[in-house]
């Protein structure tokens, strides 16, 4: 569970959004009904931390499959740069870009820093049902790692 005083908690419903997966591609929430899916926001592409964080994630491919878990990645940089991070890193899920207007979908989850114009790096696992089930914040400069989110989809079974 996150401590961070606005960060959505377990129980809320997830607000749904709409975001650029891509220069000529949109990935909406709902377009993920019926299973869970983690959102990993993240400050900024090419960064040192995310980027051990998100390569971290591309191995865990394999168990969230298992678990029958989509992983979306988002931070609010564009599609462009987004592109080119995934592929320089190999990553194996969708990079969300939640660039215009700038941290919208962050600020309905409770997690853009408004002082520095970046997300904070949290995660959110999401039933199903479109229901937020576990979140973490993890301290700005920290990979919080895989083991929370395998964990809290493990509980959901």
């Amino acid at each position: 569970m996150t401590d961070h005083p606005t960060a959505l908690k377990p129980g809320a419903t997830a607000p749904d959004f709409t975001l650029p997966a891509g220069p000529d591609k949109k990935i909406s929430l709902r377009d993920f009904r019926g299973r869970t899916v983690v959102l990993a926001f993240y400050p900024a592409d090419f960064s040192p931390v995310c980027s051990a964080q998100l390569s971290e994630y591309t191995r865990q491919a394999p168990d969230l499959q298992r678990r029958n878990a989509q992983l979306i990645g988002i931070s609010v940089d564009g599609a462009w740069c987004h592109a080119a991070f995934a592929k320089e890193r190999g990553l194996a899920f969708p990079l969300l870009s939640d660039s215009e207007p700038k941290g919208a979908v962050a600020r309905q989850y409770g997690v853009y820093r408004e002082q520095n114009g970046i997300t904070e790096r949290a995660l959110f696992v999401i039933d199903g049902d479109g229901v937020i089930r576990w979140s973490y914040v993890s301290p700005i400069g920290e990979n919080p790692g895989a083991g929370g989110m395998l964990r809290a989809l493990d509980a959901l079974k």
